[in-house]
Parts: C-alpha cells; structure tokens; sequence
C-alpha cells in the first residue's frame, strides 16, 4: 500500500487495518505524533487527513490510503517552524510537551478553517485535545498569536 505523507509517497507493509497512528511511529519513524489513549479521546495522535484533524490512532491504514497526510514533522517546511509552531514557543505553551504536537496540529487544523477565532471557538476546536500539565489559558493565547501573525503575513 503506497500513503503520501508530508507531501512524500511512500510504501508502507503494514495490514490494512493497523492503526495509522503505529504505521507512522513503528513503520515509518515518525515518532513526533504520539500514542495516548488509543480510543480517540485524548488527542495526542492527532494528524491531518486532507487538512482535516482526525485521531490517527483509531484510523485504519486502508481509510488513508491516496489521501494527503500531514504529520507534525510536516508543519516546519525549509523556511523554518510553522506560524503555529514559533507561537507555541513564543507564547511558551509546552511544559511536558508529550501533547504538544497533537495541539498544534488540531490549532493548525483550526486557523486554516477559522482564521480569526474566538476564545469560544478555540476552546470548542481544542476540547478533544488533553493537557495533563493543564496549558489552556497558554495554548489559546498560542492560536490567537498565530492568527495575527498569520493575518500580518497575508497582508504584507
């Protein structure tokens, strides 16, 4: 089975119904989307799928197939981090980190849908994604920080 993943087609061995999530981490070493609960509740494997959020731990290999995935490995491109990604560490948003590439990834997912969200909206978009260490109030100051600067950039 061939997936294009980061903009790269590759060949994965893995049976059609592995989760996405150890095809990534054990077959492709892509070891930046993490493993959490493994039931979709927590976030942390949170990839894009066609630029759409989704838990890559309850999705089937065989359901991705010929669609275009984005891991957190693929937000940073040669010029450097992401908008998001440079105001998570502005805005110093991890403290353990472990979920921080599934909160990026659904922020990112968010801003390329709603550009200009409020408090509201971003708490909405980011309820699925847990922070044990418990960085709300940070993570939305993040996204609201990469909006602007996202705006800033469009309009220069």
């Amino acid at each position: 089975m061939k997936l294009t993943v980061n903009g790269s087609e590759l060949q994965i061995n893995s049976d059609s119904d592995t989760p996405l999530l150890w095809v990534l981490r054990d077959e492709l070493n892509m070891v930046g989307t993490k493993f959490g609960c493994g039931i979709a509740q927590c976030g942390a494997c949170t990839v894009h799928l066609e630029g759409r959020a989704i838990r890559s731990c309850v999705t089937p290999v065989s359901a991705v197939a010929g669609k275009q995935i984005q891991t957190i490995e693929g937000q940073a491109d040669e010029k450097g981090l992401s908008t998001v990604q440079r105001a998570w560490l502005e805005t110093d948003v991890a403290q353990c980190g472990y979920c921080q590439s599934g909160q990026i990834m659904a922020a990112s997912a968010l801003l390329s849908e709603n550009p200009n969200p409020t408090d509201a909206e971003i708490d909405t978009a980011m309820a699925g994604n847990i922070c044990r260490c418990g960085t709300y109030p940070r993570i939305r100051t993040a996204v609201h920080l990469a909006a602007r600067w996202m705006t800033e950039e469009q309009s220069a």
